[in-house]
């Protein structure tokens, strides 16, 4: 089923049978573009995905801007692409098509009285800026597989990186990895104390038992633990040739262990072992160095990740700091139980 929109269609990329071959096959493909993602989003938040391209429902799917509409009364109607996810490239074949599509979101934006559209883009080769305003700037961090895991293993930060996995090594820390409900309890456990740490609510359970069930083995948890006691644990996406490092959590107690550099050094060699060519470390606010830092000491490279949104009128960064401070100011006075009952109840809202 698609819907025409002068010069180009909507189709719905959870029912249209060329969807995954479309992902799979494009180079720009990512586990934010899967049906696996798409529906965790659905069954989670009730996001409805809706993509947009220029081939015919006859035709055989060459191209597509991707989006979820989120639908608040709160923060209003919108088109975003993707709610909750680091980054959804514009898979397209040349810039005039990505110009073809934005005309065929707007047209619909306008239909649906959407307060806005929003993308989230590394692609430095499209022009964006001619059809949308930047919000935000993000870092992007990935390192690159193909190469032997003595040479990864040599381009590691030696104290920050490469003592830390010896200590975990020397202390004997277990290791776990799969996807069943006791490992998914000691993760979200871990991920409870690092959101409280932030001062900001976690993803309700319900995402990652979502996420586990939509996605299947290309989730992994990994859990490293001391004497049965969990002290540091990761969630990874996979699709294609990459792998995608999404949530991770820590018992602050236990730091000086090496849990974390432990588990990433797992996952780069699991990766690894399933012929992936990239580990996709994530987007990283700007305002928080020691996270960029710590990416950077695994030798992945550093890029910008940008927000745009249009029309422009909506491109107000000054406005978004402004809510996103006054939330941590609430945030930062709620216990625990509260924090994590705002995060079932406001995530759906966020987008």
């Amino acid at each position: 089923m698609s819907t025409t929109l002068g010069g180009g269609y909507a189709i719905d990329p959870l029912h249209d049978s060329r969807w995954p071959d479309f992902v799979d096959r494009h180079p720009k493909g990512s586990v934010f573009h899967t049906r696996g993602w798409l529906r965790a989003l659905q069954e989670t938040y009730g996001y409805d995905p809706v993509a947009f391209t220029t081939s015919a429902h006859s035709e055989k799917l060459t191209n597509a801007l991707l989006f979820c509409v989120v639908r608040s009364r709160i923060t209003g109607n919108r088109l975003v692409s993707l709610p909750l996810s680091d980054h959804c490239e514009p898979l397209v074949e040349q810039p005039e098509q990505f110009t073809i599509l934005s005309s065929c979101v707007e047209k619909m934006r306008n239909q649906e009285r959407w307060k806005y559209v929003e993308l989230r883009s590394a692609d430095s080769l499209l022009n964006v800026g001619e059809n949308f305003s930047k919000v935000t700037t993000y870092c992007l961090h990935r390192l690159d597989l193909r190469q032997g895991l003595d040479r990864l293993y040599q381009g590691f930060h030696k104290n920050c990186i490469q003592r830390k996995i010896s200590r975990a090594q020397r202390e004997e820390l277990s290791y776990q990895a799969g996807r069943s409900g006791d490992l998914l309890h000691q993760f979200y456990g871990l991920l409870q104390l690092t959101r409280s740490r932030h001062h900001l609510p976690p993803p309700p359970i319900e995402w990652f038992r979502n996420l586990v069930f939509c996605l299947g083995e290309n989730v992994c948890i990994r859990i490293a633990s001391k004497a049965g006691q969990p002290v540091a644990g990761i969630l990874t996406l996979r699709h294609g040739k990459s792998m995608v490092y999404k949530y991770g959590g820590s018992d602050t107690r236990f730091n000086n262990l090496g849990g974390t550099a432990m588990l990433f050094w797992e996952a780069i060699k699991d990766a690894k072992q399933a012929a992936a060519e990239i580990f996709d470390w994530g987007r990283s606010d700007l305002d928080n160095p020691g996270l960029i830092a710590f990416k950077g000491r695994w030798s992945a490279e550093r890029s910008t990740l940008s927000t745009w949104r249009a029309p422009l009128e909506t491109a107000s960064r000054c406005r978004d700091d402004l809510k996103i401070r006054c939330a941590k100011e609430v945030f930062a006075r709620m216990p625990n139980s509260l924090l994590t009952l705002a995060g079932r109840l406001l995530y759906r809202h966020i987008g």
